[in-house]
């Protein structure tokens, strides 16, 4: 199991529960440690945050009843510090060690059916099956105008950064920053940033921001009929996918992808709006066209409807999102990555119905399965429904004694 997340978690508690002999390699909530700016919150409701555990008592409401904290609700955001606190408990209680190598290399094992993993400790070992559960880990997406901020990569101290790349913002305190985005990572990035002393303007492609609308604990029937909720939200299209991510992936390829490009577009969550909303500066309807670094300074040249402008700051942090493709995966060896097909016109793996890769006995979940599976897989909701299937099925390249 490669990845310590909510995905690889859940899979590797329903391979313990049956007895299936599994090494789990990672940080435990790795991203939510480090990819995640210290007072976030989390954009899903609490009934949308359980990991998959192979018995009751796995949720986040028996987390917090155990540890004899209150109890959340829909109104209740949740920090992720909290979340974090969960997933380590939920790995003592349902996983048991958690090796924290970095896995450096993933092969095809010559000498017989499986893989040969190699650590990032030199050490090798071999697998009948391996699962990747590695969330976004080097999927952040920068696009081509931002790139000529950092020619080489993001690094420390380039002018642009994406939004996965920081745990504290607190560090441009007395700052010009601009924000590339109009979702949740970066709305919430800005409040904090506003919070923390930094000058910020936020720069939104669309014409207007969008707000989540705040939950109501209980809706008449009628509303509820006309308006079921998901775990992604009201309406019957989200709860559709939801409810049936096998059914997504019998969808013809243009239509799965399109409905993983449009079924939630960007948005922020219905308790951020007041720290954002009259307090920090938004433009909409404008586009980055050109980037380029002066001295310690990056300008930008904006497009909007009345022309064109340009903008000096200290610092460019890109809340662009991620660009789902398999060779992000850099452990994998590149014969074994030709030999994973991918969903036409994207660079996603097309897996089977357990999650499958076309190489045998390769599994991968989470984000890399959303074109797949439909967009719950970019959520922790869709734990339940990928590690029971994965578990179940990489059962069966376990030979027994």
């Amino acid at each position: 199991m490669i990845g310590a997340g909510p995905y690889g978690l859940s899979v590797a508690a329903h391979l313990r529960a049956a007895g299936v002999p599994v090494r789990i390699f990672g940080e435990v909530m790795d991203s939510w440690r480090h990819a995640m700016a210290t007072g976030m919150f989390l954009k899903s409701t609490p009934d949308a945050t359980d990991l998959s555990a192979p018995e009751p008592g796995g949720r986040l409401a028996d987390f917090r009843k155990v540890r004899g904290e209150s109890e959340l609700t829909e109104l209740t955001p949740i920090p992720c510090d909290v979340f974090v606190r969960y997933g380590q408990w939920f790995q003592k209680r349902y996983v048991g060690d958690v090796e924290p190598a970095k896995v450096a290399g993933v092969d095809r094992d010559p000498g017989a059916p499986g893989f040969v993993v190699g650590l990032d400790d030199g050490r090798q070992l071999t697998a009948a099956a391996v699962v990747v559960a590695t969330g976004l880990n080097g999927l952040a997406y920068l696009p081509k105008e931002l790139l000529r901020l950092t020619p080489e990569g993001p690094a420390a101290g380039a002018l642009v950064s994406h939004t996965s790349h920081h745990s504290d913002l607190s560090q441009y305190a007395g700052q010009r920053i601009a924000v590339i985005g109009g979702g949740q990572s970066a709305l919430e990035s800005s409040a904090l940033l506003h919070e923390a002393g930094a000058h910020v303007e936020v720069l939104v492609r669309e014409r207007r921001v969008l707000w989540g609308s705040v939950p109501r604990l209980d809706r008449p029937w009628p509303q509820r009929l006309a308006q079921p909720a998901s775990p992604l939200g009201t309406g019957w299209t989200l709860a559709a996918i939801c409810e049936a991510p096998g059914g997504v992936r019998l969808l013809p390829a243009a239509a799965r992808l399109l409905l993983f490009r449009r079924a939630l577009g960007p948005s922020g969550g219905w308790w951020l709006r007041d720290r954002v909303e009259g307090v920090v500066p938004v433009r909409t309807s404008c586009r980055v066209i050109r980037a380029e670094a002066s001295g310690s300074t990056a300008r930008l040249e904006i497009t909007r409807p009345g022309g064109s402008e340009r903008l000096v700051v200290d610092h460019v942090l890109a809340a662009t999102g991620y660009r789902l493709d398999i060779d992000a995966l850099a452990f994998l060896a590149p014969a074994l990555r030709r030999g994973i097909v991918c969903v036409p016109r994207s660079k996603a793996p097309q897996l089977s119905s357990t999650f499958e890769t076309t190489v045998p006995g390769l599994y991968i979940t989470g984000s890399l399965a959303a074109p797949m599976f439909g967009p719950m897989m970019r959520f922790v909701a869709g734990t339940e429904y990928a590690a029971a299937r994965i578990a179940r099925d990489a059962s069966r390249w376990v030979v027994a004694p």
